[in-house]
């Protein structure tokens, strides 16, 4: 399998699929399209249009299957390895996981809006005026962290083990990281547990080693 991505420091649609795939050890290999300076187009977009008509990432392909969209790419994944609990066993953890993952695909229009993926950046200044300013993100945040707090364990997963749905939160604990948002310590306990998974490690990691910068994901201050 290959996993077409952009940028680990800026990709939050890519670090989903791609931490599936590492968190579960399936055998894939990463094919990374940097962003262009023209924003989501230039060399980028004629790159990921060569492999998907859609022109955007991640793309999984396999073995000639061509996948778009970060969760159909996960459900794949879930159908072509039954075996691995990539959805929780129990229905009824399975069914929520579901359901979280989906909001999250689908929600959260002003946290991404106004908090852009940045992992290398500390943007604590311009999060602390976001904060004050936006109430949309304020329910953002607020809807987030009644999510988390009902994980079955305290220092667990989402939904018991790690999971797709985990995957999908990912890219949100590194923006409430880059930009000091006020959270509680349920919140941040989830966070430790999150930030502390190998594959999440190893995508920071990764984000932190890069040395492209892009202007326009650049947040301004």
């Amino acid at each position: 399998m290959q996993l077409f991505i952009a940028n680990k420091n800026y990709s939050s649609w890519s670090m989903r699929p791609w931490l599936v795939l590492k968190a579960f050890d399936l055998p894939f290999e990463e094919v990374m399209i940097a962003f262009s300076e023209q924003p989501y187009g230039g060399a980028f977009k004629q790159k990921v249009l060569a492999v998907n008509p859609n022109g955007k990432v991640p793309v999984l392909l396999d073995e000639g299957q061509l996948v778009w969209d970060s969760l159909a790419i996960c459900e794949y994944l879930a159908e072509q390895y039954p075996n691995l609990a990539l959805w929780p066993v129990d229905n009824a953890m399975r069914t929520r996981a579901r359901c979280i993952t989906a909001e999250m695909h689908s929600g959260f229009i002003s946290l991404r809006n106004q908090c852009g993926m940045n992992i290398r950046a500390d943007l604590t200044a311009l999060g602390q005026k976001l904060w004050q300013a936006d109430e949309s993100l304020r329910q953002d945040v607020a809807r987030i962290e009644q999510i988390w707090t009902a994980r079955p364990h305290p220092d667990g997963f989402l939904c018991g083990d790690f999971s797709i749905a985990d995957a999908f939160y990912a890219p949100v604990v590194t923006r409430f990281i880059t930009y000091g948002l006020p959270l509680s310590k349920s919140t941040q306990q989830y966070m430790q547990t999150l930030s502390a998974h190998p594959a999440v490690k190893a995508w920071v990691a990764d984000a932190h080693a890069e040395q492209a910068r892009v202007a326009f994901l650049e947040a301004q201050l």
